[in-house]
């Protein structure tokens, strides 16, 4: 669906993406992930055309943007839905003007335009607010809202930019919720920038890693989290979690093949080995659990602890705080 080839794009002299080599499948969601200025919006930009790059080629399906004139470059952008952080409605329009808009300005049947805007009142389910003014609406209806006009033509790929970012918890949640019903019904490819980790976890399949301008990792989150990349270090910090001066401390990671295992326990009988644990989380990303535990076990039972988490297929590595990045705050 989405092909994109040693692309780099210059403001001035200054590069902002460095060779960018990327694929994203049809109806996947996918996420460009990292920190404010690394990158990841104006790649989203490049795939709808709004920024030009400078080198490379950027594909969506069989056609590379950079060669579209102004003209194609419209009618390409039908088939592209967008999404901003701060909803971007027009206060003098009502919630179904809004939604409308796209559709008349292609000039489309007055009942034709009626009968979508309704079909998506009913999708983003605020079908009573289609008389009122954005100043009525709460921020969770305003971007559900500007997702209805972003899926007003029927577009094959929403980009997101920060779509929750301006959002409370709860109304992010809803709005997750939303765009996963979306991608399941309609079968949307979804580009979502974010540098939200809780945002990540909870919609992405795929995500890329960047990093000035450049991508440190990518592939499926339960692959990049069981890696654990430095980019994935780089984004999400380190805690400061209490050693012990004496033992040896690694973390253990679980998948959703054995999230619901007993592995602490049942290796702490088998090997007669009293651990203590030091820290951990388990979390859903998606629909699968991920998470690591951190333990420290004395230093006469590691090979034995080694040998049991090998036969088990266990993913591990030792643990030592790195003192870069302690007092860091995790982005979510």
């Amino acid at each position: 669906m989405i092909e994109i080839k040693n692309l780099r794009k210059f403001y001035g002299n200054l590069e902002v993406l460095k060779g960018i080599d990327l694929q994203i499948e049809k109806g996947k969601i996918f996420g460009l992930v990292g920190r404010s200025g690394t990158g990841k919006s104006t790649l989203l930009r490049c795939i709808n055309g709004l920024e030009k790059y400078n080198e490379g080629s950027l594909y969506v399906g069989d056609v590379d943007v950079k060669n579209l004139s102004e003209k194609e470059l419209r009618s390409f952008r039908k088939d592209i839905g967008m999404i901003f952080q701060h909803f971007s409605l027009l206060e003098r329009l009502t919630v179904y003007e809004n939604i409308a808009l796209p559709l008349r300005c292609w000039n489309y049947d007055k009942s034709f335009i009626d009968k979508r805007v309704r079909e998506l009142l009913e999708v983003i389910d605020i079908p009573d607010k289609t008389n009122s003014k954005p100043r009525e609406l709460s921020g969770g209806q305003k971007q559900r809202v500007a997702i209805a006009r972003a899926l007003a033509m029927e577009p094959k790929i929403l980009l997101c930019d920060e779509a929750t970012s301006a959002l409370d918890p709860k109304s992010t949640k809803s709005i997750i919720s939303l765009l996963n019903k979306i991608n399941k019904d309609l079968g949307i490819t979804m580009v979502i920038v974010t540098h939200e980790m809780h945002v990540l976890r909870s919609i992405c399949e795929e995500i890329a890693i960047i990093e000035d301008g450049r991508i440190e990792a990518v592939g499926s989150v339960e692959k990049v989290f069981l890696n654990q990349p430095p980019a994935l270090k780089n984004l999400v910090g380190q805690k400061e979690i209490a050693l012990p001066e004496t033992g040896i401390n690694i973390e253990m990671f679980y998948s959703q093949d054995n999230a619901s295992q007993p592995i602490i326990t049942k290796m702490a009988r088998k090997l007669n080995i009293d651990c203590i644990i030091l820290g951990g989380e388990m979390e859903s990303y998606k629909n699968s659990p991920l998470g690591s535990i951190i333990i420290n076990i004395p230093n006469d039972g590691f090979n034995n602890v080694k040998k049991y988490l090998d036969e088990k297929n266990v993913i591990w590595k030792y643990f030592e705080l790195d003192e870069e990045f302690l007092g860091e705050e995790e982005i979510c």
